[in-house]
């Protein structure tokens, strides 16, 4: 709708993200139920799952060169050409760096390939290093760019988030090829190959594409960045993990996220905000992600808490008392 119509409907992703998908979720109730361990079996085994997320990885790209045709559409209004922006934003989020991370945790070579190929469509190959290398060791600690803390407004953890991320991923990649290779400067690098690629690419759309839709495309993975931080953010707010001693905290488990067992959101995000479960065991595939009553509950689903977080006085006053009330559980 949005690459093919013009006015409003140029921001049906936003709306469907942002406004209905909400409403919804305001009406129907929270689904906390399991599957049975011998359904668990079936759906970890299940392929239909898992080619459900191999076919992002050719729509993501050809939706990349859709916008690259839909943003030059002649007479298209400033409102307009936001909207498009936005739409392939959205696909970078929910799309790109969400089904990038499931399948960046897998143990294939070709699930691995597709995260990054998913990746570089958002210009967020980062992620893939310091999310599977930093991240989910150091959550809940300060060591953790992305864990939220309370009382941190929205626009600050994004500047700290984006920031650390990237420096995070050059330090892992610099300390890796150093160690295995001699030297940080090779082609060998793991971060130093991500740069090109994604220079690669943004060259590519502007020898292509010209300037202009160049610079459209970088906002909307721009875009996309936020939208993943913002989730980040929600995550991770204000959840700590108790230091055992100089050297160890305590292991993560279930407590250390936010969880949703809001069903619409599940379903367009592929489990992601049964994040507790994921972070306890971030083996597991989306399907077999499980509810653990120890996990605290988000008052909403994941597109209604990142619209909460957008205003940070009510998110404080919403969220901070129930951080405090699940540190004393």
């Amino acid at each position: 709708m949005s690459f093919t119509m013009n006015g409003v409907f140029t921001f049906a992703p936003v709306i469907l993200a942002f406004v209905i998908i909400p409403s919804l979720e305001l009406v129907f109730k929270p689904n906390a139920l399991n599957l049975s361990e011998n359904e668990l079996q079936k759906a970890s085994k299940n392929k239909l799952y898992d080619w459900f997320i191999y076919l992002i990885f050719p729509i993501q790209w050809v939706a990349l060169l859709w916008f690259l045709y839909a943003i030059q559409e002649n007479g298209l209004t400033s409102f307009e050409t936001i909207g498009r922006i936005s739409a392939y934003g959205m696909l970078c989020g929910v799309l790109g760096i969400n089904v990038a991370h499931e399948l960046g945790h897998r143990s294939k070579t070709h699930e691995k390939l597709m995260a990054k190929g998913l990746l570089l469509s958002t210009l967020y190959l980062q992620f893939y290093i310091e999310h599977n290398k930093r991240h989910h060791k150091n959550v809940g600690t300060p060591k953790d760019p992305t864990s939220a803390r309370i009382g941190e407004w929205l626009p600050a953890f994004w500047y700290r988030s984006i920031v650390n991320v990237y420096l995070n991923a050059w330090r892992i990649s610099n300390k890796e090829c150093k160690r295995n290779y001699g030297s940080a400067f090779s082609l060998k690098n793991e971060m130093l190959i991500y740069q090109l690629l994604e220079i690669a690419l943004v060259l590519t759309i502007l020898m292509v594409f010209g300037l202009k839709v160049m610079l459209f495309y970088l906002a909307a993975a721009f875009i996309g960045a936020i939208l993943l931080e913002t989730v980040e953010y929600i995550e991770h707010y204000g959840l700590t993990r108790i230091k055992l001693n100089e050297f160890r905290y305590e292991d993560t488990n279930p407590k250390h996220s936010w969880n949703s067992n809001h069903l619409i959101g599940r379903l367009f995000l592929f489990e992601l905000s049964r994040h507790s479960d994921h972070h306890f065991k971030a083996y597991k595939k989306y399907p077999t992600l499980n509810n653990h009553q120890e996990s605290p509950p988000m008052p909403t689903g994941y597109p209604g808490m990142m619209l909460l977080a957008a205003i940070p006085p009510l998110w404080f006053k919403v969220m901070n008392p129930k951080v405090k009330a699940h540190s004393r559980k």
